[in-house]
């Protein structure tokens, strides 16, 4: 009966835990959503803001808030949480940190086919969009059925994705080299990661594809934690692996290839976004859409970072870059120690 009571106390404090810290960065985000209507070359006031949001006219803050940063502050909420619950999805299914969609090729994919099209074909806005999430989509197609083989393979996976990202990454190079002088400037400033230029327009297609795929992802988290305990296992108790991999993946690569074709690919939030939330959660507990207000958190802050706390201006992509960089190095010490890479 003891034990009983001491499980039903150890789940009661977990669940309080993570609806404290849920609550917790609810509030975080809700603030940064405000700093980053707030906070520009001219700086209005939380007055000013809410009214402009609710219709009314104000000389030079509506233009300032609803064309410029209203975008921008959408776009980087959005992507910060498809992001984060994307790479959060891969980490979980392959069981292994470095099983990031900025790590094993598939955002490069769409930063590639983004390239190609501003450089060499000329095209821009929406049609660059849709031809790098298509793109995208592809080749996480075929590095799915690389790694597939007779038995899917986790490691298989990772490295094959790698050695694609590898090979893309290179292809960019070429074509950067060999482009118009002209017009590497728009693909470099794509390439970095950036919510600059961001219109409205862009905003609900986003958020169109944000609300089901995400959606799809968090109605599936159950299965999904059951796989984290190995294939075995999750047919045993009665999951049907291959159907939810499928389902997962394609959910995830989609909104991953979505978002890098509206902002380019912003770094490292797939891949720190769902340690981090294991951290503050625990890994038995259900942190996907913890994990997404992280991401969402870390998108926002890193944007204000570089746009107002510098000397010079930054794209968001060069800041989580810095803030990510150091966390990929120190896990490939762990993992080396541990045999793991």
């Amino acid at each position: 009966m003891k034990k009983t009571i001491n499980i039903n106390d150890g789940y009661l404090k977990r669940k309080k835990k993570t609806i404290f810290i849920t609550i917790l960065l609810l509030i975080i985000t809700i603030i940064l959503c405000f700093n980053m209507l707030i906070i520009g070359k001219e700086k209005y006031s939380i007055e000013t803001v809410i009214r402009v949001l609710i219709g009314q006219e104000i000389e030079g803050a509506n233009f300032a808030i609803s064309v410029i940063r209203l975008p921008r502050m959408l776009a980087g909420l959005l992507v910060g949480i498809c992001l984060a619950i994307a790479g959060n999805t891969f980490q979980t299914i392959l069981r292994n940190s470095l099983a990031s969609p900025d790590v094993i090729g598939i955002s490069t994919s769409s930063s590639a086919a983004a390239v190609f099209c501003i450089l060499v074909l000329n095209y821009s806005g929406v049609i660059v969009s849709i031809i790098s999430t298509i793109f995208g989509i592809l080749i996480s197609i075929l590095i799915y059925m690389l790694s597939k083989g007779n038995v899917f393979s986790n490691n298989r996976l990772i490295l094959i994705g790698i050695g694609v990202q590898t090979m893309l990454n290179a292809l960019i190079s070429y074509i950067m080299v060999n482009a118009n002088e002209y017009d590497v400037p728009e693909a470099l400033r794509w390439l970095s990661g950036s919510l600059n230029g961001i219109q409205m327009k862009s905003i609900p297609s986003l958020l169109i594809v944000t609300i089901i795929f995400t959606c799809i992802i968090l109605i599936l988290e159950k299965h999904l934690k059951i796989m984290e305990l190995g294939e075995d296992l999750s047919i045993t108790l009665g999951v049907n692996t291959n159907l939810v991999r499928i389902i997962l993946i394609i959910s995830s690569v989609f909104i991953i290839a979505f978002s890098t074709s509206v902002t380019g690919p912003i770094a490292f939030i797939s891949f720190l976004s769902g340690p981090i939330a294991k951290k503050l959660v625990g890994t038995g507990s259900k942190n996907l859409f913890i994990s997404g207000l992280i991401g969402a958190i870390l998108v926002l802050l890193s944007d204000l970072i570089g746009q107002f706390a510098l000397n010079t201006r930054y794209p968001v992509g060069v800041i989580t870059g810095v803030l990510g960089a150091p966390y990929l190095l120190v896990l490939l010490i762990k993992l080396n120690k541990k045999g793991g890479v």
